[in-house]
């Protein structure tokens, strides 16, 4: 793939003028291609009943896998969040950054809302998906609260609701119980109701993800300019190793942080998929510490590579995360809906494809279309800094 001068310049300026570090867009980037698979899967297998598409027992496992890796994505985006919220808070205010963050996260809430919501079925629907982009939208309000406290507070809160938080998951509340709807926002996913006969589905629980930011705010230090870059790479691979050793230790001890796993009589595949199927919906211990852990490492490697083409694309992605968001989402919709008008429905009620194969097919062909959009945003956002609103895409 290759990478416009204009865009490897523009993104050189932002650098400089932002403080940030070009991997952590290049790793945005990276999460924002690999969920673009998943979002293929459920684009054209619509037809594959995947109640749980990290079930050791009936998943398929290349489905599994491409599950796993996308893994990624949520808990990445979240931590980087919080770093970013981290940076900019050190060219601006104490109340300054709080407004952004409400105001961010209230037009990210908006956008799932009033756009996404729909967008997901292409259909009018009394439902309301508050999926990932609403989750970060609340995450951001929270963290506008909390930014004011001292460094080894924000620590000691990120670690208590990461690591403690599986020890709610036998609570469950009914829908006629006072507080159910603030719990299943929190902690259950659940269908709330509404007024208007709307619904609203808590696919992204928000208690965990909450710990997950205020986390990433608290490691912004180590990427500020003065920060030699293998001071930082060091802290970084000691983090990701740890947190990989201690989801290894946890998860063999089968005992907390995740739903138990198991030995499949005659298939060390399944059994091993097992291992690693694990809750992201809240998200377990386990799940961020799998996910974490290696985004930590994925870092580190990226600042060791260095700027080259492909580090650089990434970081066109990563430089303009919601527009690639929001545009790719529209663009698949948009072919599925064409796919049907032209062919009709060929599995079952829907239109899909038979085999998964032509999802990485799609998925192969796609990201230069959609990078090429993402490139010219990038730019066009780097450049024109008199235009207020475009911060918050």
């Amino acid at each position: 793939m290759g990478v416009h001068p204009r865009t490897l310049e523009a993104s050189t300026e932002a650098s400089a003028a932002t403080g940030r570090i070009a991997s952590i867009d290049a790793l945005r980037g990276l999460v924002m291609v690999l969920m673009l698979l998943d979002h293929l899967r459920e684009t054209w297998f619509l037809h594959v009943p995947v109640a749980d598409p990290v079930d050791a027992w009936t998943a398929l496992p290349a489905l599994f896998l491409a599950r796993l890796a996308v893994s990624l994505c949520a808990p990445v985006f979240v931590v980087l969040t919080g770093v970013a919220a981290y940076l900019f808070g050190t060219r601006h205010t104490l109340a300054e950054t709080r407004a952004y963050l409400v105001k961010r996260g209230l037009v990210l809430m908006a956008f799932e809302v009033f756009y996404l919501s729909e967008l997901y079925w292409g259909v009018a629907s009394p439902t309301l998906w508050l999926q990932v982009i609403w989750c970060i939208g609340v995450c951001m309000i929270v963290l506008a609260a909390l930014i004011g406290l001292p460094r080894r507070v924000l620590v000691a809160v990120g670690l208590v609701i990461v690591c403690g938080h599986n020890l709610f998951d036998p609570i469950r509340l009914l829908p006629d119980q006072p507080l159910f709807p603030v719990w299943a926002l929190l902690h259950q996913r659940d269908v709330i109701a509404l007024p208007l006969g709307l619904v609203a589905k808590t696919t992204y629980p928000m208690l965990p993800w909450i710990g997950v930011i205020v986390l990433g705010y608290a490691v912004g230090p180590w990427f500020l300019p003065g920060v030699a870059t293998p001071t930082r790479e060091r802290r970084l691979a000691v983090l990701g190793c740890a947190m990989l050793v201690a989801f290894a230790m946890l998860r063999l001890a089968n005992g907390y942080g995740d739903k138990p796993w198991f030995v499949v009589d005659g298939s060390d595949l399944r059994t091993a998929m097992s291992f690693f199927a694990l809750t992201k919906y809240p998200p377990s211990l386990l799940f961020l510490l799998l996910t974490l852990g290696t985004g930590a490492l994925l870092l580190v490697a990226l600042e060791r590579i260095g700027d080259r083409p492909l580090v650089a694309a990434l970081a066109v992605f990563g430089g303009a995360p919601m527009f690639f968001y929001l545009l790719h989402l529209t663009v698949l919709r948009l072919l599925y809906h064409g796919a049907f008008a032209t062919w009709g429905a060929t599995q079952g009620t829907v239109f899909g494809v038979a085999d998964y194969g032509w999802v990485l097919v799609w998925y192969v062909g796609l990201i230069v279309p959609l990078y090429l959009p993402t490139a010219w945003f990038s730019r066009f956002k780097a450049s024109r800094r008199d235009i207020v609103w475009l911060k918050y895409l």
